[in-house]
């Protein structure tokens, strides 16, 4: 039986692992190749291309990863130029060698000098090629990644009718491309990070130098680099590091697929963050307001967007409290029920075993299981078991006299309600809300669904993005925020950038817009 080890072998066997110092470059083309493979164990993807220059004695490594990098730029733009550029010709010093290949041979868009092993190592896991030259103690780090990613395809959860059919892909400098095509501003910044001890990944801090607020901007950047762990999975685990709260069910940020949406937000003076290998971006500070607003909003007009958020409002009432209301009226207060639908709901309820309490959580829990396996089943079947395996479920329920038809109405409304929302996680935040609330209204009916609702507005006014209410522009009251609220205004009258966000330029439109357009009228 292997003996477990104890925190304290573990601890000190760790940090004798990040604390071995990595050994230093030398002269030697060939003493750094083999150094180079002995730290990567001599993976089977590892290239180690070694080659004389000219008819000299000097010779050089070119080290690289397989599947990484892109073979033809380094056959054409690095291998063959060093092999002829120096025929016949006298080869220099090795000083004055390693500056002339980087300066007049090599034709590649980007070359960085590296001064130690540790630079070289970390260059090559990211996708570039290393050249060692002999007789000098630094290494040429090309940029040649040139890895297979996924093409830009429409986004999977954000459908829209009208906009952008634009998706991020899993390649920041992809995703970094389209947020600039929309974002023509000479300020937009992109600051880029490693994090993570183990995985070094890539993560861009982005905004509009002269629109965002400049000690947001700080302490977004002092969050990101306090960030001390081996690997972030994706947007998902810098989320729940940079949060400010993590006892709340609810999205203190918003991610999205679409980059006319993150586009969206750096204009208002928002920060966004994008993760190599993560198709989604985070978007913040934000509010509460902010996961009922879609980009679809913009594109069409105002009467119709400020609708359509209307309807997403309501929807958020009737998935949070309908199945509640449900249990609080039939069991506790039957006299608020209209005398015919209470005749009607008593003769659907004839025979049924179980009481409403009972009857509303089976229910939701079993909705809840057919979305699960909806997810992770592959998509064509997964799509028909959310659908044949609701109606079939509730037939079969309804049939047995397990539950009521009007119960089936409620879990199908309330369903129907939760999928109206631009955002997945506030959407599952609302799913969960709600069973927390039937279980008030099970045990003190209308005075528990009360109760939870105050609970609730007392978490939200606690609740902070990145330093800003949650619960603004309704407290604290921000009335000029309101313009873009519920209501969406016209596109001529939204002049001002969101008050409770303090951006550094808080105006987006000219004040003689409408007067120009009336005078040409």
């Amino acid at each position: 039986m292997l003996k477990q080890p104890s925190k304290q072998s573990s601890a000190g066997r760790r940090a004798f692992i990040d604390s071995a110092p990595m050994p230093p470059l030398t002269a030697g083309s060939a003493e750094n190749a083999e150094t180079i493979k002995r730290l990567l164990g001599s993976p089977a993807d590892l290239s180690v291309r070694s080659f004389a220059i000219g008819e000299s004695s000097h010779s050089c490594a070119l080290i690289c990863i397989d599947g990484l990098v892109d073979k033809s730029l380094i056959n054409e733009q690095v291998l063959k130029p060093l092999m002829k550029y120096f025929t016949g010709k006298e080869t220099p010093a090795p000083d004055q060698l390693a500056r002339l290949i980087e300066q007049e041979v090599l034709s590649v868009i980007e070359i960085q000098t590296a001064e130690s092993m540790d630079e070289a190592v970390n260059g090559i896991l990211e996708g570039n090629a290393a050249l060692f030259v002999d007789g000098c103690s630094r290494v040429i780090v090309l940029d040649s990644k040139g890895w297979k990613s996924r093409s830009v395809e429409e986004p999977q959860t954000e459908s829209i009718i009208r906009g952008s059919r634009e998706g991020f892909t899993e390649d920041i400098r992809t995703n970094t491309a389209l947020v600039r095509r929309i974002v023509r501003d000479s300020r937009l910044r992109y600051e880029s990070y490693k994090i993570g001890r183990r995985s070094r990944r890539d993560v861009v801090l982005a905004y509009i130098d002269g629109i965002a607020n400049p000690q947001l901007k700080e302490e977004a950047v002092r969050r990101l680099q306090s960030i001390d762990v081996d690997d972030i999975t994706g947007s998902g685990t810098v989320e729940q590091f940079i949060s400010d709260s993590f006892l709340t069910p609810f999205p203190l940020m918003i991610n999205t697929e679409r980059p006319d949406k993150v586009a969206g937000g750096l204009f208002q003076g928002r920060l966004a963050v994008l993760v190599d290998g993560d198709p989604f971006a985070l978007i913040f500070p934000i509010t509460f307001s902010s996961n009922i607003q879609s980009p679809e909003d913009f594109y069409q007009h105002w009467l119709i967007s400020t609708a359509t958020r209307a309807l997403r409002m309501i929807a958020a009432f009737i998935a949070t409290f309908l199945p509640a209301l449900y249990i609080a009226l039939l069991e506790f207060h039957h006299g608020l029920i209209p005398s015919k639908l209470a005749f009607s709901i008593a003769g659907a309820r004839e025979g049924v075993p179980f009481p409403a309490v009972v009857e509303a959580f089976t229910m939701e829990a079993t909705l809840e299981l057919l979305r699960e396996a909806g997810v992770r089943l592959p998509k064509p079947i997964g799509q028909t078991i959310g659908i044949v395996g609701g109606l079939v479920i509730g037939e079969a329920a309804v049939a047995a006299g397990i539950v009521s038809p009007i119960m089936v109405i409620v879990v199908a409304v309330t369903a129907i309600s939760s999928f109206s929302f631009p955002s997945y996680s506030f959407a599952i935040a609302l799913r969960l809300i709600r069973f927390v609330i039937m279980l008030a209204a099970a045990v003190f009916g209308l005075y528990g669904i009360v109760l939870a609702y105050i609970m609730i507005n007392i978490h939200f006014v606690n609740l902070k993005s990145f330093g800003v209410p949650y619960s603004s522009p309704f407290a604290p009251f921000f009335f000029k925020d309101w313009n873009d609220l519920i209501l969406r205004a016209p596109a001529t009258m939204l002049k001002k950038r969101p008050e409770i966000i303090d951006p550094v330029d808080p105006t987006r439109l000219s004040g003689n817009q409408s007067g120009e357009r009336d005078e040409m009228v």
